[in-house]
This record gives C-alpha cells, sequence and structure tokens, in this order.
C-alpha cells in the first residue's frame, strides 16, 4: 500500500487564527492538487501558533481555535489533514492535535508530556493527556505524538504497543546552537530502540526572541535519516511510504553552527519586522564590530531599501571609526545619516552644569553622550515607522556595559544572545558570502569612544577571557569555586561575576532580542532584581 506524506514546514503568526487557517488550507490544497499527498502533517499548535502564552488563558481565544478546526475539516476535502490546536474538554485544556479527513474528525490526541524548562512553560497552561492515539489511514495504522512526547521514553513504545506501525510527531522545537544534531540524535535513537519510522515536522519562523528551524525530518525504524527539509525555509514536502516504510528521498544538508547561527538571526530581524508591521529597520552605525554585523544581518533580513544607517559623531568619534561606518553602510547600499551629537551633549553639559558644581567627571558624561543618541535615534524611528535595532552584544549584556537610555534604546536586539567572540566569528562567516565588513573594523580593539582612546579592556577582561567565564556562570550555572578550578584566574572570575550580579536590573529593561543559546536572558534565565545573592 502505497502512501504519500507532505511535511508542511509553515511559519505561522501567533494569535492570528483567521490567517493560520488559511495558510493551512493553502498549504494542504498545493499538497494534494501539486504534490500529490495523501495526508499533511503541520506542527503543534498549528491553529494558534506557537507559543500562544496568556492567549491560552482567553475563553473567547480558545472557542476560536476549537471552531477552526470544525471549519477546517468542512473547508478541505480529498485530502487528509493533521493539525495542532488548544482543546478544551471538561474542564481542561489539552495541547491536541486532531487528524480530519472528508468531513469527519478521524482522531484526536493530546500531549502526555508537558515541558516545563528553559523556554517552555507548558504547565502553566495545559493539562497531560493519558492516553497514545492510533488510526487507521489507508489501511496503515498511524500514531501520534506531540514534540515532548518523543524526547521522553516510553510515549513512542506505548504508541506501537496501541498498534501503530507509524508514527506522526506536531513539533514546535525552538533552535539554539547545536540543537538540530541533538533533536536527530535524540529521537533517532529512540525511534531505532522501537523500531518504528517517524515523520517530524517542525514549525519555522521567528516569534519574538524564539527561532523555529524547521529542518523537519524522517526517520525509519532503523533510525536512519532518509529525508530533512531545508532549515529556516518555509517548505512543503512529500515522502511516499511503501506501507509504513519511507522511501529514501532528498537530504538537505546536515546542520552547520555558524551559518545556521547567522541565518537563525536573519529570519528573527525578518519576522519581527514583518510581523509587527514596522517599514523597516534603522540602527546607529559606530564603525564597531558590533553595530556592522547588525548592520549586515538587517540588510540581509529586509534588504537595503528596508534599512537606515545613522552615524552620530562626538567629540572622541576617531576619524577611521567614521570612515569605517560610511564605507559599510556603501557596501551594503543603505541610506545614511550623519547626525552630530556635541550640540545636544552641550546643552545637557550647560543644562545640569548648576546640579553637577563640584562634582568630579566619570561615566555620567559618557552616559549622557549615549542617550542623546538614543533620542535622535527613536525620534527617527518613530517618525519614519522603521524598527530600532540595538547593537549590544551578550557579553556587553552579561556584565552591563551598555547605557540606559542610550545604546539599549531600542525596540529589538538582534545579536543580545550573542557573546563577542561570536561576533567575530559571524561577522568572518559573513565577508565569506561578500566582504562588507570592513577587516579593520574585525582587527582594531572594542571601543565604546564614549572618552579619549577607551577601548573596552579598560573596563572589562579581554573578550577571550570574559566570555568562556560569562558561558560558565550563565549558561551552565557553575560556581565561582569550580571556574576557577578549571583555570581562571580569581580575579578575573570575581570580577565578572560581580558585573554580572548587580546588573539584572539593566537587562529586565532591554528590548527583546533572538535567542541562539542553549541560555539566553530573558525565558530562559530569569533572575530576581532585588537579591542578597552574591556569585561571588
Amino acid at each position: 500500500m502505497s502512501l504519500k506524506i507532505a511535511l508542511a514546514q509553515i511559519n505561522f503568526l501567533v494569535g492570528n487564527i483567521a490567517a493560520n487557517v488559511d495558510n493551512i488550507i493553502q498549504a494542504a490544497s498545493h499538497a494534494r492538487d501539486e504534490l500529490g499527498a495523501d495526508i499533511v502533517v503541520f506542527p503543534e499548535l498549528t491553529i494558534t501558533g506557537y507559543p500562544a502564552e496568556d492567549l491560552l488563558l482567553r475563553t473567547d481565544f480558545i472557542t476560536a481555535a476549537n471552531n477552526a478546526v470544525y471549519q477546517l475539516a468542512e473547508r478541505v476535502a480529498d485530502i487528509a489533514l493533521v493539525v495542532g490546536f488548544p482543546e478544551y474538554e471538561e474542564g481542561k485544556l489539552y495541547n491536541g492535535a486532531a487528524v480530519l479527513h472528508q468531513g469527519v474528525i478521524l482522531a484526536r490526541y493530546h500531549k502526555q508530556v508537558l515541558p516545563n524548562y528553559g523556554v517552555f512553560d507548558e504547565q502553566r497552561y495545559f493539562s497531560a493527556g493519558a492516553k497514545p492515539c492510533v488510526f487507521e489511514f489507508n489501511g496503515i495504522f498511524i500514531g501520534l505524538t506531540i514534540c515532548e512526547d518523543v524526547w521522553k521514553k516510553g510515549i513512542i513504545d506505548a504508541t506501537k504497543q496501541a498498534g501503530a506501525s507509524l508514527l506522526l510527531t506536531l513539533n514546535a522545537s525552538p533552535f539554539h546552537s547545536g540543537k538540530i544534531h541533538q533533536r536527530e540524535a535524540i529521537i533517532c535513537r529512540q525511534v531505532k530502540a522501537a523500531q518504528i519510522p517517524l515523520v517530524y515536522v517542525n514549525q519555522v519562523g521567528g516569534q519574538d526572541e524564539l527561532i523555529f528551524d524547521g529542518a523537519s525530518f524522517i526517520a525509519d525504524q532503523h533510525g536512519r535519516i532518509v529525508f530533512r527539509a531545508a532549515e529556516f525555509e518555509e517548505q512543503i514536502s512529500v515522502v511516499e511510504f511503501d506501507g509504513n516504510k519511507p522511501i529514501k528521498s532528498s537530504c538537505a544538508p546536515p546542520y552547520h553552527e555558524i551559518s545556521s547561527e547567522y541565518q537563525a538571526l536573519v529570519l528573527g530581524i525578518k519576522d519581527y519586522v514583518r510581523k509587527n508591521g514596522f517599514q523597516g529597520a534603522i540602527l546607529g552605525l559606530s564603525g564597531g564590530i558590533d553595530s556592522a554585523l547588525v548592520l549586515a544581518l538587517a540588510v540581509d533580513a529586509l534588504g537595503p531599501d528596508k534599512v537606515e544607517a545613522v552615524l552620530m559623531p562626538s567629540r572622541y568619534t576617531q576619524n577611521m571609526s567614521m570612515e569605517d561606518a560610511l564605507l559599510e553602510a556603501q557596501a551594503l547600499g543603505v541610506k545614511n545619516h550623519i547626525i552630530p551629537i556635541e550640540p545636544a551633549v552641550n546643552a545637557f553639559t550647560v543644562m545640569l552644569s548648576e546640579v553637577f558644581a563640584g562634582a568630579a567627571k566619570d561615566t555620567t558624561e559618557e552616559n549622557i553622550q549615549a542617550r542623546c543618541r538614543g533620542v535622535a535615534l527613536m525620534a527617527i524611528s518613530n517618525k519614519h515607522g522603521k524598527l530600532l535595532l540595538t547593537t549590544g552584544n551578550k557579553s556587553e549584556m552579561s556584565v552591563g556595559y551598555a547605557t540606559l537610555y542610550g545604546d539599549m534604546a531600542g525596540g529589538f536586539a538582534p545579536i543580545k544572545d550573542v557573546p563577542k567572540l561570536l561576533v567575530y566569528r559571524l561577522a568572518r562567516y559573513r565577508n565569506s558570502l561578500s566582504e562588507v565588513i570592513l577587516p579593520r573594523v574585525i582587527s582594531r580593539p572594542p571601543s565604546a569612544e564614549l572618552s579619549p582612546d577607551q577601548v573596552d579592556e579598560d573596563s572589562l577582561p579581554p573578550y577571550e577571557i570574559l566570555d568562556p567565564i560569562l558561558e560558565r556562570y550563565i549558561e551552565l550555572d557553575q560556581s565561582a569555586e569550580e571556574i576557577i578550578a578549571a583555570g581562571f584566574k580569581r580575579e578575573d572570575v570575581a570580577r565578572a561575576i560581580t558585573l554580572v550580579d548587580r546588573n539584572e536590573y539593566k537587562r529586565r529593561q532591554s528590548p527583546p532580542g533572538i535567542r541562539i543559546t542553549a541560555r539566553a536572558f530573558g525565558r530562559d534565565r530569569r533572575y530576581p532584581i532585588t537579591s542578597g545573592y552574591r556569585g561571588i
């Protein structure tokens, strides 16, 4: 018995049920009419998008989502649909899936394993299902699972024991560096142990901080990948089965760390701008490595006609910084403006002179410069309807090396989860495609240029030392003593940890940013602002 299964790796908009239903119908029609599919499988919570967060607490939203399932069943014929939706049943809400065919709901399933770690918060909203789901289609007994179900031992075996000879799993598995290898390895190991083939359909697209990479795949009963969809792209693919056995099909290239991280950042910017209705993006271009990378990412995401760069020199801005920033803007073909901040800085200096009388100069004067830039950039953003992108990286956000209402002012922080050393690697990767970031920008010592001859190492340990310490403390939750035992100097560890601990209040006020590591600030790492804890 031949069966053609379509994997609908689609980019949905959270909360827009009507638009999502239209996308489902369009994808199902294409899979049926152009690709000859018998059944099409969509990602987790297809109807609402994922994660819908506290929209799931609204009864009107849940009612609309459930009604949409019945509408789909009536509106799509001659192909079976497997869709995800939040199902309300007997006073409980479930992360559910339904099989729709010829106006009938053939089967329903409730997700059994609800993740409640990292970026996941499903136990806040859903009750756990308690039993497997198996349905017959074209003479084949097919089991349904949803995302975390296939990461844990027991669910696949139980579904097979219930009669399934093939598994379909709906997923909204977010990206972080290394996730694709991890995902495939775990699931292929489970499939091989249970000796049952599995169709894995993953969501694609950006949703606030989260990026969903797609990379849907099919594993045969021996745990071998026989099909893999592209990363970070919408794609509807059909794979033919001989009974329950998949016939080997095309495989997109396997995950490559640096290119996948770059694509994730591009997709995050593109979808945040597009889904929130901005006319494009603007950013302050300083001639430094961080803003150069953000400019390249923005242009790759939106196109040069949608991006503006603003150069805002001060008395401390070096000539080479201006030269490099202009050359980068020209290389990427973006509109650019030069707005010196000295008049604004002078105005504030005069305004505050009486209050500051007798006080020595310190970082206050540096912060005024950054805040003048922030005011100008936000004004342009408001006037032109373009999203202001901040350019701070994860290393800076970790230790508070940023100015509230200054360089932290903006609507979206693309490299907020990108450590400084990774900024350099991403810049070199982008230049391998076409050189748009000047070699001098990559090689020169990083500087905020807020005081004479300033460099980052005046205030921070070298990034080659700082970034590994931050990774261990923030992402791995290692103690100071563990980090010191790994070979780092006590004074460097103490300095870094102290800065991290006392700057939570800044991070809480920063714009949302794209998550590409296993633990980002925000949904992943939620620390109290007011706390007596000190890591050292």
